[in-house]
């Protein structure tokens, strides 16, 4: 069994986006189509920006963009691309469960891209994330499709999906030695991220299950229609 990391990946993670990863920029750009087209004026934290892909497209709309990783190498990787093209973000090392360095009641928009499905403790990310909304902030977020990406997935001889255990929730690693998830994954069901977000007292916006675009099958074609992502958006009253 591997222990790999998110610190252990981050090299290779970040290489692997900034060549043009088809999958990261169907899951940025889905998450984007959730926010509003200007948000001059806008504070937006991102939360597990790793290196920083999310934050960079937030704060290209305008927004005052802040990301946060608890991944020291992401977070280097992220400042490094900031000096080299600055587009006047900010990041910071912290985690999803407390937001410790962000003041409460401090940003209009919170995101996630792929990255509460990293956060061992759900109800605590949720919580954190209202604390340091303002009231009728927006939170945003992705993350793989919990049917299709459960643990223990596979594919047939034939290309069909097997769904595995899909309500198996908790954390599993991915044996795929060139996948992200052997660095862990936490698996939920659909019901526990809609109960989550409403027993924190958000109300759902939006719930997406986008098709794979035309560049995700081009290199994948046995995801033709499979949803790779969700994506949800709420808000507080």
């Amino acid at each position: 069994m591997s222990d790999e990391t998110w610190d252990s990946i981050a090299d290779w993670y970040a290489e692997k986006l900034r060549a043009g990863s088809p999958l990261h920029d169907f899951a940025r750009d889905l998450l984007l189509d959730a926010l509003p087209g200007d948000l001059s004026g806008r504070r937006v934290l991102d939360v597990g920006c790793g290196e920083g892909i999310i934050t960079r497209a937030v704060a290209a709309r305008g927004a005052e963009a802040h990301g946060i990783d608890p991944s020291e190498r992401l977070i280097e990787y992220a400042r490094a691309t900031e000096k080299t093209k600055p587009v006047g973000a900010k990041y910071t090392v912290d985690d999803g469960r407390t937001l410790a360095t962000i003041p409460d009641a401090s940003m209009d928009w919170v995101t996630a891209g792929l990255a509460f499905n990293n956060v061992p403790d759900l109800p605590a990310a949720l919580g954190a994330a209202r604390r340091v909304l303002v009231p009728g902030g927006g939170l945003a977020f992705t993350v793989p499709h919990p049917c299709f990406e459960a643990p223990r997935a596979a594919w047939t001889a034939e290309g069909q999906r097997l769904v595995g255990d899909y309500l198996d929730e908790g954390f599993w690693r991915s044996a795929n030695p060139t996948g992200m998830r052997r660095a862990g994954n936490q698996h939920r069901t659909i019901a526990s991220y809609a109960m989550g977000l409403v027993m924190c007292g958000f109300t759902i916006d939006l719930v997406s299950e986008p098709a794979p675009n035309a560049r995700i099958l081009a290199e994948q074609p046995r995801r033709v229609g499979l949803p790779p992502f969700l994506l949800v958006a709420a808000r507080l009253d």
